[in-house]
């Protein structure tokens, strides 16, 4: 396949079944997409660097069904802004919240991570991805966790279970 070779389709709506859609989709226009995401990463500005207090958290011992907020701590160890453009859990029961404006060179800034387990047990680690105008682009922070309950008790009961019927 060249750049120049196309794909063609007809898609049918199935509420209008006698009408169709044609969909062209080409490498290069597929290749334009991925240019253009690029490009808008470089619009981040220079490349400054990140120092992180730590890189992972151990909450040790903790209950399912709770929230379990830590704080990194960071500092922009670059010449530049640092813009921090994402931050994103590993799973949707780890949130980061982030600063939204630029830190300066030399300044800091805190991204809150809350581990909420759910139902889940025994040992957990979880990641947030931190992307910024920095070299490399991402940052891996973890956190750990030995989540607790669910387990059955002398009566064959399960702790922290909510009881049904009355």
């Amino acid at each position: 396949m060249t750049d120049d070779d196309s794909v063609s389709y007809e898609r049918t709506n199935l509420n209008t079944p006698n009408s169709t859609e044609t969909i062209e989709s080409s490498f290069q226009n597929d290749l334009n997409q991925a240019n253009n995401a690029a490009a808008v990463q470089e619009d981040l500005g220079p490349k400054t660097s990140i120092e992180f207090a730590e890189m992972e958290h151990d909450f040790g011992n903790i209950e399912q069904n709770t929230r379990n907020p830590h704080v990194f701590s960071f500092t922009n160890t670059g010449e530049h802004p640092l813009i921090i453009s994402k931050a994103k859990g590993s799973c949707g029961c780890t949130v980061p919240s982030y600063p939204r404006e630029p830190i300066p060179p030399g300044g800091t800034g805190e991204i809150e991570v809350v581990y909420s387990p759910g139902t889940q047990k025994n040992q957990q680690t979880k990641t947030v991805t931190i992307t910024a105008n920095t070299e490399p682009e991402t940052t891996i922070l973890r956190i750990r966790a030995n989540v607790k309950g669910g387990e059955a008790n002398a009566e064959g009961q399960i702790e922290g279970a909510a009881q049904l019927g009355g």
